[in-house]
């Protein structure tokens, strides 16, 4: 290797650190928009469950099919968000092993949020009723939740499953499979917080039986739209530090390189003295 060919891979190297260090950068300020609006709509959520729960405390079980489902179908469907670009790390690789390892492709059916999960679902054959992985996410969350419960309030599936990757922290997140429909409120969000209006008797006019149904499908949409947003922060942190990575793997190529470079025109130096003063002894000698 000369050193005309050392100098074109420090330079090639160099740039490929610096469109890393900009995407790093980049994903850096979207981790951080979205991460600012799942925690500013993670509260209207839990309170919003906890307010549901105490209102249907009283209410005989089969009150809403959005509570109990009456399917005899064994099939689920799943509402799929993953990524529709690469370079982010384990994120698409650790929820499609989650769908290849957890879940049938015969016996499911699929709604889809991005490109890599439609590709990977396609290619297992299995079947996909809708895919929005050509459309903003967040313009279609009417559109994704009408379309799962006109399926589920039809008898077609027993359960509607969100699968999706939940933001924990800059350096984790964790694949999550939660259930949509039919709707499950958990009582120890009731007791987290003390808050006397949650604790109080609620007086529901007409009735709660007859406002039920709709304060829940505004909470299932809601979920939806959470783990969108939370899906979105944990695509731009895995992002981020696949870039970072990147840029200080680029740092040691060039760094060694470099050490190369010098190597090389050191040998070259050395070689003329050596060819100078041969020619010299060979001189003096005649």
């Amino acid at each position: 290797m000369n050193i005309r060919t050392v100098r074109k891979k420090i330079k090639s190297v160099s740039n490929v650190k610096k469109i890393t260090k900009a995407m790093e950068l980049v994903s850096a300020i979207k981790m951080k928009k979205a991460q600012q609006k799942a925690l500013e709509s993670a509260p209207y959520r839990k309170s919003l469950e906890r307010i549901i729960y105490k209102a249907t405390a009283g209410l005989e079980k089969g009150f809403s099919p959005l509570i109990e489902t009456t399917s005899q179908s064994n099939k689920n469907l799943y509402l799929v968000i993953s990524s529709s670009k690469g370079l982010c790390g384990s994120f698409n690789f650790n929820l499609l092993r989650y769908l290849g390892k957890e879940i049938s492709f015969k016996d499911n059916d699929f709604i889809i949020i991005g490109k890599k999960a439609s590709s990977f679902i396609n290619k297992m054959g299995g079947a996909i009723i809708a895919d929005f992985s050509h459309v903003e996410p967040e313009n279609a969350i009417s559109a994704i939740f009408t379309e799962a419960l006109e399926k589920y309030l039809s008898g077609q599936y027993r359960q509607v499953v969100l699968l999706y990757n939940r933001f924990i922290n800059t350096l984790k997140f964790e694949t999550t499979a939660t259930c949509l429909l039919p709707a499950k409120l958990s009582e120890k969000l009731v007791n987290q917080e003390t808050d006397t209006v949650v604790e109080s008797e609620y007086l529901i006019e007409p009735s709660a039986k007859e406002i039920i149904d709709a304060v829940l499908k505004n909470l299932i949409e809601e979920k939806i739209r959470g783990a969108i947003i939370d899906s979105e922060a944990a695509e731009h942190s895995s992002r981020m530090v696949a870039m970072k990575n990147a840029t200080d793997n680029a740092e040691n190529v060039i760094y060694n390189l470099t050490l190369l470079r010098n190597k090389i025109r050191q040998e070259k130096i050395t070689y003329e003295l050596l060819d100078m003063l041969t020619a010299k002894e060979s001189v003096e000698s005649n």
